[in-house]
């Protein structure tokens, strides 16, 4: 006999914690996303649709 964890004991252990997982995951997105840090970035990012490329705009005339 092994002294660790049987694959069903890990398959049974993983069931109980995935909760938990997903939860500590979304909190760090969550975290990461709305620090006051990253704002200037994320503004940046949003605004890209609406900006113009010099090339950009020389290729559809």
């Amino acid at each position: 006999m092994s002294d660790g964890f049987s694959l069903a004991e890990l398959a049974h252990l993983a069931r109980q914690i995935w909760p938990l997982w997903l939860m500590l995951i979304f909190l760090g997105i969550a975290f990461y996303a709305f620090r006051p840090k990253n704002r200037r970035h994320f503004e940046e990012c949003a605004n890209i649709p609406f900006t113009t490329d010099g090339e950009e705009s020389r290729r559809h005339d």
